[in-house]
């Protein structure tokens, strides 16, 4: 093992303490807990139930399980997903179309700007606008292998 490798696998999520390689803990028998992204472990039954009165489950269990064996030798990858089809217009309209502009916070805008009124069918207008820049920014991070839409997916905006 290098110096830069932990000496542990991960660190209880109520007492901090170090769970090691090849080491018993415990998980939440609730799904919200031990997804992915929350993941949490506990090194003991007593640190399980330190984590059950803020997690305010209806019935949940202390679930034991094993670490691994050894620290994982290779890099992470990036995970590359593929361009689905471009959404056709069919598929467009089948899209929920709800106004996505907050109407009340738009007229408090325009009125304080420019003291002027702001009529309703302008929310059905802007959410268009709004749409056809998502779409370009999904794009955009498609393109790029993510699942996650950043600010700079939206930079094409600035030009």
């Amino acid at each position: 093992m290098t110096t830069s490798e932990p000496a542990f696998w991960r660190k209880c999520n109520s007492c901090k303490k170090s769970i090691g390689f090849s080491t018993r803990y415990y998980v939440c028998s609730v799904s919200t807990c031990n997804g992915q992204r929350t993941g949490y472990v506990f090194c003991s039954v007593p640190c399980f139930e330190i984590h059950l009165p803020g997690a305010r489950h209806k019935d949940a269990a202390a679930m034991e399980s094993h670490s691994p064996s050894a620290s994982p030798t290779r890099e992470p990858q990036k995970t590359i997903i593929k361009s689905s089809t471009p959404t056709s217009s069919s598929q467009r309209a089948q899209m929920p179309r709800e106004t996505l502009i907050i109407a009340s916070r738009l007229k408090e805008y325009i009125q304080a700007r420019a003291e002027m009124n702001t009529s309703a069918g302008v929310m059905d207008v802007l959410s268009d606008y709004v749409r056809v820049i998502c779409d370009r920014a999904v794009d955009n991070a498609r393109a790029e292998g993510r699942k996650t839409v950043l600010e700079r997916d939206m930079d094409f905006l600035k030009k």
